[in-house]
This record gives C-alpha cells, sequence and structure tokens, in this order.
C-alpha cells in the first residue's frame, strides 16, 4: 500500500493517523508541490493529496474517503462508535473538521510562517513554497482574520477534550484523529501552546495511540 502526500500536509497527516491506527503496512512516496498534480489527476480525478494505493484496488483520493476505506477494509481497531447517534456525531466533527477548520489552520500556520516563524526555515525555498501556498489559497490578512476567529470557535467546542480523553463517547473516534491531525500545525505557533495545554497533550496522546511521530513543535 502505498500513500502519496505532501510530508507537511496536515491532511496527509490525518491519513498517516489512521493508517497507524488501524496498523496497516504502507510506504510514502512524497510528492513535490505543483508537479503533484502530473500524478494525481489520472489516478482520482482530483488535485490535492493525500491519495492511498491499495493495490491492485483503484487509487483513493481524499483524506475523508481514505478514512471510509481503512474502516471497511480493516475493521479492528475500529474508530467506529458502537452508539450509532455517536458514531453519527463523530463524524460530523470529522467533516466540519475537515472542510473547514483544517482550512483555518493552513492559513493561520502559513501566516504565520511567513512572518514571526519564519526562523523556522528561512531558506529562500521554504519562502517561495510559503509565497506560493498563500498565493494559492488566497491568504491575506482579511482571511487570516477570519481563521482566528474560526479556529477560537473550534477550540470552544472542542473544549470537552480538557475532561476526558475522546471527543466523543467512550472510546477513540475519527473525530480525535481528526483534530489530532488538523489543529497539530498549531503546536509550533507560540499563542497557542501557551494558550491551550491541553490540546496539544491531546494532539500527543492521539498521535502516540496512533503510533505516529509528534508532530512539530511536539517532538
Amino acid at each position: 500500500m502505498l500513500l502519496l502526500q505532501f510530508s507537511t500536509s496536515h491532511y496527509c497527516r490525518k491519513a498517516r493517523l489512521a493508517l497507524g491506527y488501524k496498523k496497516v503496512k504502507y510506504e510514502v512516496e512524497n510528492l513535490t508541490p505543483g508537479f503533484h498534480i502530473l500524478k494525481l489527476k489520472p489516478l482520482t480525478g482530483l488535485t490535492t493529496v493525500p491519495a492511498l494505493q491499495p493495490t491492485p484496488e483503484p487509487t483513493i483520493g481524499d483524506s475523508t474517503r481514505i478514512l471510509h476505506y481503512l474502516e471497511s477494509h480493516y475493521p479492528q481497531p475500529s474508530y467506529t462508535l458502537s452508539n450509532p447517534e455517536q458514531n453519527r456525531y463523530a463524524w460530523l466533527l470529522e467533516d466540519w473538521l475537515d472542510e473547514s477548520i483544517g482550512t483555518a489552520t493552513r492559513f493561520v500556520y502559513y501566516d504565520w510562517r511567513s512572518k514571526e516563524g519564519k526562523s523556522i526555515n528561512p531558506s529562500l525555498s521554504s519562502q517561495l513554497v510559503i509565497n506560493i501556498v498563500r498565493r494559492q489559497y488566497g491568504i491575506t490578512p482579511a482571511s487570516v482574520k477570519l481563521a482566528k476567529e474560526r479556529l477560537q470557535n473550534a477550540i470552544e467546542v472542542l473544549s470537552t477534550w480538557q475532561e476526558k480523553p475522546f471527543l466523543v463517547g467512550e472510546s477513540f473516534s475519527v473525530a480525535d484523529l481528526a483534530a489530532a491531525a488538523l489543529l497539530s500545525p498549531l503546536a509550533l505557533i507560540p499563542e497557542y501552546r501557551q494558550e491551550y495545554p491541553w490540546l496539544f497533550q491531546r494532539i500527543a496522546e492521539t498521535h502516540q495511540t496512533c503510533g505516529e511521530p509528534l508532530p512539530p513543535g511536539l517532538d
């Protein structure tokens, strides 16, 4: 099984957490941003990572579709909750995190990397990639302000994580997995690390549960 990814993508991290939790053996192919389209478009019809190649089956694009595939083909250990209502809510959280909050994280992270976080990797190539991402996604002061507001709302919704180890019910679910992956880039930003230590504790615990190396800032 082969995972096509960008090594720094939090959506690819989501797929890796799922593969790790399921204890599925896989290899990784790191693609070059921009040129990745030439490889992915014929395989999935999409231009985004991650994509999973479970040979000889067709390639699966989109991190949420990968989660569904893994749950149906590798049912144990499961991230489906036994309570149907709780399970529906966990998947609703996963969808919301995927469609809205993961994007907000991207905007805030790349805005920070272009400013205070530039020292992490000040190389010309790194800054070039950051500028390309900012242009590609329309990262502007106004969009970053909106993204920060979305993240604030998201962290309030997820605040139940402070009191118990799982976001929904009494066992691990896709909600925990998605939150740990899609908020992980914030671990490098001091403002978030200082204000929400409980969040990054849960992110670290989820990575340990899934056997995935900790994200930058927590490693």
